[in-house]
């Protein structure tokens, strides 16, 4: 391809390492219909005439059939995808093929193709977040009013239902669509026409490529189209931001399919057993999403890397932004894969969580309300209701344990109401300020959250 200043032919090693088109083949789609867009621009601005542009385009379409079919196979001796679809179709159109390059260089095409790719990725994440949140809703749906303790510190602190918790979750999800989104958004601008760096000589319509391949806009600096990989740490950030969500996630599933919790089952497809101990049932699938979280950080640290002291334009080490990119998307796609039906299938265990929730003092700050609601200030309410508490534990009892007799003796601020005030049931009921944990409350939650991802 660059013979004439060398004689194009390098150390069969070192055309290995050079070599892309192992990994870069993914972008096979985008190269060609990028292509066509080109042949087409061409066309019309008369750059080649309207016969070849048609004849380059057939041709395209029909190697992207051959591709799809099966009955084209990449040659993995290309250096790239670039160089595999101009050379096989240079091989079925002669001269003609030859002609395509014009107007354009392997720095804006690959800058264009990366775009197309990623906002595809951006597309199919999105939809599998979506199912994810859409599992998260049906539990929380069935589970709204199923009470468990709510953690601080992981200790037990106040009583909340199983749904409000799972709805946690798919606010944080929706927060991670977002960002995908606001990512795509700024990734929709189209490089082509940038060409090596410095633009073209030739009257080209970069405008007219960018619609027919459905960007928003152009890249307004050259410079910039041809070595801004932004786009792709973005992503990477963003999507490093949902794996730990996913992650936090995993690791609760992972805690409360223990039998030290036993709030949930795992399904049996979703873990897998012990090769010595026959007993054991482990959440193996939550384990490696955990696990992978810091595969795509380690992903985005390689593209900063890669890219934080690059000279302007276009380095060869930015080659090695596609295998990084690559991975984090293809690592995310996978654990949304599995996580959704593991979601959707686990099986609660709400006689579980209420027993836990009844022996760890959670309803003590509704005690304290109680006694503020009569009179007392909220300082004085809580020392007497952490004294209350201290007797408890001395007693091996809990709170709905005591007489009223024994509350009288902290103060004569407690009546016969106090036991319906402290019962659990209504300590999540009370809870009706916005996004709190009561029933409806939290119904309002998921019908907030799947009008959004409709």
């Amino acid at each position: 391809m660059w013979a004439g200043r060398t004689s194009g032919i390098t150390d069969s090693i070192a055309d290995d390492f050079n070599s892309s088109i192992h990994f870069d083949c993914k972008m096979y789609r985008q190269d060609i219909q990028g292509s066509m867009a080109h042949a087409l621009m061409l066309g019309s601005k008369g750059i080649i005439s309207k016969a070849e542009a048609d004849t380059l385009i057939d041709g395209l379409a029909s190697i992207l059939s051959d591709l799809e079919t099966g009955k084209l196979e990449f040659d993995m001796s290309c250096e790239d995808i670039h160089m595999f679809v101009e050379q096989k179709l240079t091989e079925r159109l002669g001269d003609v093929g030859k002609k395509l390059h014009t107007a354009r260089s392997r720095n804006d095409q690959v800058a264009l193709d990366v775009r197309m790719y990623l906002r595809d990725e951006c597309d199919e994440i999105t939809l599998l977040i979506k199912e994810v949140i859409t599992a998260l809703c049906d539990q929380a749906e069935e589970h709204k009013a199923s009470i468990m303790p709510g953690y601080t510190h992981l200790q037990r602190a106040q009583p909340i239902t199983f749904g409000h918790h799972l709805m946690a979750y798919a606010m944080m999800l929706l927060r991670d669509i977002d960002r995908i989104a606001d990512c795509r958004k700024r990734m929709n601008v189209s490089p082509i026409g940038c060409c090596a760096l410095a633009g073209t000589t030739y009257d080209t319509d970069r405008r007219l490529e960018a619609r027919e391949l459905g960007f928003d806009g152009i890249v307004q600096n050259s410079l910039d189209g041809v070595s801004d990989r932004d786009f792709c740490i973005e992503l990477a950030s963003a999507l490093s931001t949902l794996m730990m969500h996913l992650s936090r996630m995993s690791e609760e599933l992972i805690l409360w399919a223990s039998w030290e919790f036993k709030f949930i089952e795992l399904d049996d497809a979703y873990t897998t057993g012990s090769s010595i101990m026959p007993q054991k049932k482990n959440p193996d699938m939550a384990e490696l999403i955990r696990g992978k979280t810091g595969r795509v950080y380690g992903d985005l640290m390689a593209l900063l890397t890669v890219l934080k002291g690059l000279p302007l334009a276009y380095n060869k080490d930015m080659q090695e932004d596609k295998e990084s990119i690559f991975d984090a998307t293809e690592t995310v796609k996978m654990c949304l894969r599995v996580l959704a039906p593991m979601l959707a299938t686990m099986k609660p265990i709400p006689g579980n969580m209420k027993r836990a929730a009844q022996k760890g003092f959670i309803n003590a700050t509704d005690l304290a309300d109680y006694l503020v609601k009569h009179g007392l200030p909220f300082r004085s309410a809580y020392k007497l209701s952490g004294q209350i508490v201290a007797k408890c534990i001395s007693e091996g009892k809990v709170l709905e344990d005591l007489t009223l007799e024994e509350y009288r003796e902290f103060s004569e601020l407690f009546n016969d109401d106090l036991y319906n005030e402290i019962s659990l049931e209504t300590c999540v009921e009370k809870r009706i300020s916005e996004g709190g944990t009561s029933v409806r409350s939290v119904q309002t939650q998921i019908e907030y959250v799947r009008n959004l991802i409709r």
